[in-house]
């Protein structure tokens, strides 16, 4: 029987999860995107607690009219500003199973202008 989108992505993202994680030092940038809305956070996997976190629906960028690709260049760098602000200038990527490609990409790409290394 053929795999559906979600199975699919699942699989995906555990083969992405057995390869990376996040510690202090280094924190995971985990993304996850709905159809309406796009979630970020830095965890730290030694730990298992997050770091800080950004979404589309902080007042801020929900205010704002745009595509859901803007919206989700505007968390990137929300969550690289917050990041910066703790300290924290380098990080792992966890495209958590989604392509990068759309939504996904632009968050990464505003995160780097907004200084997060990775």
């Amino acid at each position: 029987m053929a795999l559906t989108k979600i199975d699919r992505r699942l699989r995906i993202k555990r083969r992405i999860r057995s390869k990376i994680s996040g510690c202090n030092e280094r924190p995971r940038m985990s993304v996850f995107r709905s159809n309406k809305q796009i979630f970020v956070q830095l965890v730290n996997d030694e730990d298992g607690t997050t770091l800080t976190a950004a979404s589309s629906l902080i007042k801020e960028i929900a205010a704002q009219s745009g595509t859901k690709t803007e919206k989700a260049a505007m968390v990137g760098k929300l969550i690289a500003e917050k990041a910066l602000a703790k300290g924290i200038e380098k990080v792992v990527f966890d495209r958590n199973g989604y392509l990068y490609h759309g939504r996904v990409k632009k968050l990464a790409e505003a995160a780097r202008e907004a200084g997060l290394k990775f």
